[in-house]
């Protein structure tokens, strides 16, 4: 998508509006050819490249990490086995530090969590034009939507957070049974007197978990996301700004480096403290 073709505000929006397949309003599926169809599919409509690049990214992480530790050895080791210990001995020391129970469950959870989003951030590092014009090519429509960064959708936000929701409420509950996980909703910090305080206070911690979790990564990345955009804009507006808009992007993209490494490992590091506060016994 060329940003000569569109008024500045059209090419914004056209960056920001997800490839999004659902039922139409005639009843017929097929993907959104607008922001308002997209939001007529309702609930049940699929953000295809958002479902698509995570996917693709995960297997791109299993696959790398597969050959890792199939190629192994005890001897010198290669750059990508090096890399992938690395990897491993940082998550391990980040658990270690952060988690104070035993689940062999938590490192290989906090190892997905930190690379996954590590790699959806990563996506926001490419020029903002050539993926969606590659894409655009190969099906015929120049105004196809198509976004490459999954973390700037929040629904893979929410979706990630919703799970990690979901494993502290199962370890609540496995650890302290089902009176003490009620009885830590509703007895603290007041005591058996202080009731509906007690469980409005614990009720809105618990709910706060995984909403700061989806809108602090989806609400970084998105701003980013923002600014390369913004950026692009630039190349449009003659020779001196298109100097200017080439170094703004080389700078915003080495500073934005430390920003996806920074949400990814934020993510991870909560996530480790929730389960650790899901296996604690209160008294």
């Amino acid at each position: 998508m060329s940003a000569e073709t569109l008024s500045s505000t059209d090419y914004i929006k056209h960056h920001l509006q997800n490839l999004t397949f659902g039922e139409k309003a005639d009843g017929t599926w097929g993907l959104a050819h607008s922001a308002a169809e997209a939001k007529e599919m309702g609930f049940w409509a699929v953000n295809v490249d958002t479902m698509g690049w995570s996917v693709v990214l995960g297997l791109l992480f299993l696959f790398f990490f597969g050959k890792a530790a199939k190629r192994a050895t005890t001897g010198v080791p290669g750059g990508l086995q090096n890399f992938v210990e690395w990897v491993v001995e940082f998550i391990d020391d980040s658990v270690r530090g952060s988690f104070s129970g035993r689940n062999p469950m938590v490192a290989p959870l906090a190892l997905t969590i930190f690379l996954w989003i590590f790699l959806m951030n990563a996506m926001d590092l490419l020029p903002i034009d050539w993926l969606p014009m590659l894409a655009a090519t190969i099906t015929g429509d120049s105004h196809l939507f198509f976004k490459v960064v999954p973390t700037t959708d929040p629904n893979a936000t929410f979706g990630m957070s919703i799970a990690v929701f979901f494993l502290v409420l199962y370890y609540s509950v496995k650890m302290k049974g089902v009176g003490g996980f009620v009885g830590e909703l509703t007895l603290q910090p007041f005591g058996k007197y202080g009731l509906p305080a007690n469980l409005l206070l614990e009720g809105v911690n618990l709910i706060a978990k995984p909403v700061s979790l989806a809108l602090r990564l989806f609400g970084n990345m998105y701003a980013g996301e923002m600014i390369f955009i913004l950026i692009a804009l630039m190349f449009s507006g003659g020779a001196v700004l298109m100097v200017a808009g080439g170094v703004l992007q080389w700078a915003w993209a080495v500073f934005h480096i430390l920003i996806i490494t920074l949400q990814a490992f934020i993510f991870m590091t909560l996530t480790i403290v929730y389960l650790d506060m899901a296996h604690q016994e209160h008294h």
